[in-house]
Order: C-alpha cells, then structure tokens, then sequence
C-alpha cells in the first residue's frame, strides 16, 4: 500500500532574498554537473599519462561517468516520490561532492573509473531536480524566465569547463579538477537545504522494476565495456570482447521482453510506438553522440601530436557555448512559431559544414582557423537541442511526460558515452592505416619523403635521429589524417540524417516549448 508522510502542499514561490539565494544554489548545483562532464576533455591525456595508461584508455574517464549517469536519469521519478525532491537533490548534492574528492585521490584508471561511475549515477537526478524546485520558485506567469536564467547555466558551462580544465591541468594539477567541486557543492548543498527544507515535496512507496533495473545496467554497462576495451584487445578476435557482446545482446533482448509486460517498467517502451518519439531519440541521440565523440578528439590531437598544452587546447574548444548563450533564448521564443524541422535541418547542416571545414586540418592550421568552426558548432547547438527535443515529445501526455523525458535524456547520454569510444577508436585505425601507407612510400623511395630525410642529414643530424624526426612526423601525419577521416565520416552521416527529420509530424502545440527547452538542457 502506498503510504504519504508529506502532506501535498502548494508552496507558494519565493520572493527576495530567498528566490535570489534559491535560484543561485540550484544553479551552483547544476553548473558544477554540466561543468563536470565537459572539464575533463582536455585533461585526459595528462591522467592518462600520470596513470600510465593510453590515452584511448584515459577516455574511460568521460565514457563511464556517461553510462551511469544515463542509467540514474529514468530512476529520478521513482526515486524522488520515495525520499522527496528536496532530500534527493541535497543528498545528490552531497555524494557528488564525496565522489569528486575519492576521483582526485584516485592512484589508478580503475579506481578513478569506480569513483566517476559513482559520480555519474549520483548526478543523474540533479539537473531534473533542479527544474522541478527552481518553477516551484517563481510564479507561473515567469516560468519561462525561470528556465531561460536555468538555461544560461548550462551553456556558460562548456565554455568554462575546456578553460578551466586546462588551466588547472597545466598549472596546479590533474586532480583538482574533481576537488574543486568539493567547496562549491558544499556551499550549493547547504545554500539549498537552507531555504527548501521546508518546501519538500510529497513522499510515497512506490514498486520499482529491480529485473529490469537489473538487465539495463548489465546491457548498457556491458556494452559500453565492449566498446572501450575494443581497440585494445583486437575486437572479435577477443574472447573478452565476444562474451562482453553476447551478455549485452541476451541482456538487451531480456529487457524487451521483459518490459513490455511489466506494470512499472523502468524503460517505457510503448513511447517507442509513436513515429515522432521513436525518429526524435534517434536523431538527437546520434547528433549527440557524433557531437560528443568529435569534442573529445580534437583536444587529444592538439595535445597528443601538435604540441599544445591542455590550456590551449581548452582555449580551442571553449568557444562552443559563446554563439549558443546569444541564439538560445532567441530559438525558445520563435520554437512555437517556426516549424522544428526547419531549424534541426538548419543544425545538421551547419554541423556537417563545421565537421568538413575540421576534415580540412592540415598540422599546419594555425589557432584562429582551429578555433572558428568550433565557434560555429555553438551557435547550431540550441538550433539543435531544442527542436529535436519538441520533435520528440510533441503529442506526449502530461501523464507520460517524467517517463518520456527520462527515457529520452537516458538514450541521448548513452550514445554520447558509445560516440566517444567509437570515434577514438576509428580514428587509432585510421591513423594505423594512414601511417602504414606513409611508411610504405618511405621504403619505396617517395621522392618528397627521401627529400625530407636527405635534407635534415644535411643539417647535421645522422641517419637515425633523422629517422627519428621522420618517424615523430609520420605519426604526426598520420594522426591528422585518421582525425579528418572521422570528421569527414560525421560530416556525411549528419547530412544524411537530415531525411529522417521530415518524416516526424509538425508539433501541433506551441505551449510545448518551453517543456522542450527544459528537457533539451540537460
């Protein structure tokens, strides 16, 4: 039997100090999540190298806190009916804040990737939490400005985190960015219960689907280990890797079943019965994870073979959020008024245009030509993001609406997770590819490799260290390379994608945009 221990009350919103305070701990809180998801892109290969791992290993770091995070997302509901929104966001708040310093004392890949898997499965409920106490704290009529002041956290975020990142990686060290988060959680946490202790919401028992809870960790998790560990152990000639893809599968499969019939299942895969649910997760999902697989390969070029230090390398990737703070709240008032599919077309394109313009990086490319298509990526962002998530929940009842924002935000985090591993490991083989054929045409005598090699003999050097050099400028080259045939790839599948967009119905309800601006910015 269900059982209440809060009365529901309707609290009334804030006003003063306490909605100014309110608002600037439930933006702490949320700015230090999306702030972590981004800040360590630049930092991977300097943990990897402190750890002694690959630098494909040290992506774990970005994989893992994604997996789980995504697997956290759909329990939100159930989890916030059972301790209430207020306990569950300060205890989030809290336990992000332990993770974060067990993941800087961290002495090993597996440890830290232990520590940043708690990490992601305790964040889960903190950005949904977020939206929920922070309308709860203004008026009905200032909704949208409440979410639109929510939404500029999330995008001053990515722009801080490369900054930031590379900063303190180059400057103090690796660690401290997870010990930073220790003061301003503290200080969100202690700021929120302060003044929404009393404002908590209802509390209730409620079943939970512990099989397929059970079935979608094993699948997703399996999966993704398979994916990270691919490249390093020969794929399928791996018996690792195939029993890591036969647990996935059975699992995955299992959970289907399994869900249908279930009364409370923890994915809810009838909303996959609607045409514009089913074509939207897949598109933003796949627009996200080729989005997130190319925002980590880029850094881990610039400072695995061109010689810049991580707070360049941040500098590169910052500029992603400017464009994108100026065209959000532009794109959230015309969303109910210009059909979506018209801006996700405008999106794709002008990702596949920045993703070609990459395809273009020679290692001659200067910083100003580095850093403008990652400026123009910002301003698609919101053009992506919001339609595609109005796309995907147009038609979707109130009733329906926790569920289908879970289910979809969970997916889209997921395939930013596989993005990742995926584009690493396409860009090793091409590089492995790339430097075999360069160091074919070297022994065939290619005039303008032998050229190279007589001319720094010439310059004093002996014919091993000018091997040597030669061999540090393959490498080069063939990196540059395998990263503009990834870039390439995304180009053409983001073009491609575009079709699918207009096979979604129009979204009838202009209302809805603000509900898809909330589910977008997480």
């Amino acid at each position: 039997m269900a059982s209440t221990d809060t009365a529901h009350v309707e609290h009334p919103p804030l006003k003063g100090g306490a909605l100014v305070m309110g608002t600037l701990a439930l933006s702490l809180a949320t700015f230090m999540n999306v702030l972590d998801s981004s800040i360590a892109n630049v930092s991977v290969p300097a943990i990897a190298g402190d750890l002694g791992v690959s630098p494909s290993q040290g992506t774990w770091v970005i994989t893992s806190f994604g997996v789980a995070n995504a697997i956290s997302v759909p329990l939100t509901g159930w989890l916030t009916q059972r301790f209430g929104a207020v306990r569950l966001f300060v205890s989030a708040i809290l336990l992000f804040v332990i993770a974060s310093w067990a993941c800087g004392l961290a002495h090993s890949l597996n440890a830290l990737v232990i520590y940043r898997v708690v990490q992601g499965l305790v964040a889960g409920p903190m950005i949904p939490l977020s939206q929920t106490l922070l309308l709860a704290s203004y008026p009905r009529a200032k909704a949208g400005m409440a979410l639109a002041m929510w939404s500029m956290t999330t995008l001053v975020a990515p722009v801080i985190g490369p900054l930031l990142g590379g900063w303190i990686t180059d400057n103090i060290s690796w660690p401290w960015i997870f010990y930073i988060n220790v003061p301003v959680g503290l200080a969100a946490g202690a700021m929120t219960w302060a003044i929404y202790r009393h404002r908590e919401t209802p509390r209730r028992s409620l079943p939970i689907d512990r099989i397929g809870l059970g079935l979608l960790v094993v699948g997703i998790g399996a999966l993704q280990l398979m994916l990270d560990k691919g490249q390093e152990e020969a794929w399928f000639e791996s018996p690792h890797i195939l029993t890591l893809l036969a647990v996935s599968v059975v699992a995955l499969i299992a959970l289907v079943i399994w869900e249908l019939d279930d009364p409370h299942p923890v994915v809810a895969l009838r909303l996959f019965k609607r045409r514009n649910f089913t074509i939207g997760v897949f598109v933003n999902s796949l627009g996200y994870a080729i989005f997130v697989g190319n925002m980590v390969l880029l850094p881990l070029w610039l400072q695995q073979h061109m010689g810049y230090n991580a707070t360049v390398a941040g500098t590169v990737m910052a500029p992603v959020g400017i464009l994108a703070i100026v065209v959000a709240p532009i794109i959230g008032r015309l969303l109910g008024k210009v059909d979506p599919r018209i801006f996700a077309t405008v999106a794709f394109v002008t990702f596949a245009s920045v993703f070609w313009m990459r395809s273009q990086f020679t290692t001659d490319t200067d910083l100003v030509h580095l850093m403008l298509p990652t400026l123009l990526q910002g301003a698609a962002l919101p053009l992506f993001f919001m339609p595609t998530t109005a796309i995907t929940l147009a038609g979707t009842t109130p009733a329906d609406m926790p569920a289908a924002t879970g289910l979809s935000n969970a997916v889209r985090i997921t395939a930013g997770a596989m993005g990742t591993s995926i584009a690493t490991t396409l860009w090793e083989r091409r590089t492995t590819l790339h430097r075999a054929h360069l160091t074919e045409l070297l022994a065939q005598g290619d005039a303008a490799l032998q050229s190279t090699l007589a001319s720094l003999q010439a310059g004093g050097l002996s014919r091993d260290a000018a091997l040597a050099v030669m061999s540090r400028t393959l490498d080069q080259q063939a990196a540059t390379r395998g990263m503009d045939d990834v870039f390439l790839l995304s180009s053409g599948l983001l073009l491609m994608v575009i079709g699918l967009v207009w096979l979604v119905q129009r979204p009838k309800a202009a209302g809805s945009s603000s509900d898809a601006a909330a589910a977008a910015a997480h």
